[in-house]
């Protein structure tokens, strides 16, 4: 029979892995300031699925990696604007990315329609996008030999686009800006 006095023993003993614990947790929920923070603007992504753009297609014994963000400042709220405290703003733009991961072009829906102070929202995308960098996309070809052993025989870089939803808005007095990207790598 286990007594209340055992009972506060054995919750003695695990307290130092629950305070271990409570404080791994509070120090994943603090977020670090990365060397792109800035007072005006914060960027974050997450997939984005658009139908129009085809896919690499891989053959058997073909596998790709990379074609993920390396280098991503965020964008700045244009700063003629900041006064106006305008409601959200949306720009859709393809990131066209060269075989090295440097972005190449930025393909920017409806620039050509888009009036005086939208162009000011592009703009801000296209300045900031065209730092962006990217583990290049690389397919590599796997075969196996006799012993059933796999190694790679070959392997080459390619081109990608993505694309991404950037938004501009405020929240708590400041204006921020978020991108939203794709997570397929299309030719």
């Amino acid at each position: 029979m286990r007594t209340a006095h055992a009972d506060f023993r054995v919750l003695c003993r695990g307290w130092p892995m629950g305070l271990a614990a409570a404080m791994l947790a509070a120090c994943a929920c603090v977020p670090a300031a990365g060397p792109h923070a800035t007072t005006e603007s914060d960027t974050s992504y997450r997939a984005v699925a658009k139908g129009d753009l085809k896919h690499y297609e891989l053959a058997l014994g073909e596998v790709s990696t990379g074609a993920v963000p390396a280098e991503h400042p965020a964008p700045a709220y244009p700063p003629s604007l900041l006064g106006q405290r305008l409601p959200p703003q949306e720009v859709e733009a393809r990131l066209v990315v060269d075989e090295q991961g440097r972005v190449s072009e930025v393909r920017i829906e409806d620039e050509a329609q888009a009036d005086a102070r939208t162009r000011l929202f592009d703009e801000a995308v296209r300045a900031t996008a065209m730092q962006w960098t990217f583990e290049p996309l690389r397919i590599s070809q796997w075969a196996a030999d006799a012993d059933g052993n796999t190694h790679e025989v070959g392997s080459q870089t390619r081109p990608f686009s993505l694309d991404y939803v950037f938004r501009f808005a405020w929240r708590d007095g400041r204006p921020v800006a978020d991108a939203s990207a794709s997570g397929r790598a299309t030719p």
